[in-house]
């Protein structure tokens, strides 16, 4: 009962997420073509807003598990949105085996799940340094990178658009532990990411 509860909260909310960024934001989707249907991916893009997130799943037309820091959950809104969409809450700034068990487990069942490399908003911008959490999940499980690129929704630029890229295939490096790949592909996942944002 609790998960067709779920569907139908999903289904209304992603509805309406979807008209209001098409009304207020005139969001322009360009690149679905580039998203396979039948198999796991990790969907990862720019991450600059809290509409980034609800923007990818409104749009993707796929169902997916975000990752998100656990203080959200302390948001009766996110905490709400969290339920519904049964996102993967991660401890901040520890390795928290229940969230990469759960989205591995995620992508075996052959679904996806999304995340941002910056690992928090404006990353880039903050200086901070890039996680490598979308390479680990591609090593760990094979599934491909879907990359995203978000533009707009500033006051200079409300309008929106949001570019899907062609997926990343790094499953020659399935069961690697080597940190250089692992950064290697974050580096090339982010330069796709950046060059779709543009």
């Amino acid at each position: 009962m609790e998960n067709v509860l779920k569907r139908i909260v999903r289904w209304i909310v992603r509805g309406a997420i979807y008209i209001w960024c098409k009304i207020y934001y005139k969001v322009e989707i360009i690149g679905l073509e580039n998203i396979p249907q039948d198999e796991p991916l990790i969907f990862c893009g720019n991450h600059r807003t809290y509409l980034d997130p609800p923007l990818i799943i409104c749009t993707a037309k796929r169902e997916m598990q975000f990752l998100a820091k656990d203080e959200l959950a302390k948001n009766r809104f996110f905490n709400f949105l969290g339920w519904a969409f049964n996102v993967i809450h991660v401890k901040r700034d520890e390795k928290d085996i229940t969230a990469i068990k759960q989205s591995l487990k995620t992508l075996k069942d052959g679904k996806c799940i999304g995340l941002f490399p910056e690992g928090t908003r404006n990353g880039i911008e903050k200086g901070e340094k890039l996680k490598d959490g979308v390479a680990f999940f591609a090593v760990r499980s094979g599934a491909k990178i879907l990359p995203c690129g978000i533009n707009g929704g500033t006051k200079e630029k409300r309008k929106v658009t949001i570019r899907y890229g062609k997926p990343l295939d790094y499953s020659q490096y399935k069961g690697s532990k080597d940190k250089e790949v692992l950064d290697k592909i974050t580096k090339e996942v982010m330069d796709n990411i950046i060059e779709l944002a543009k």
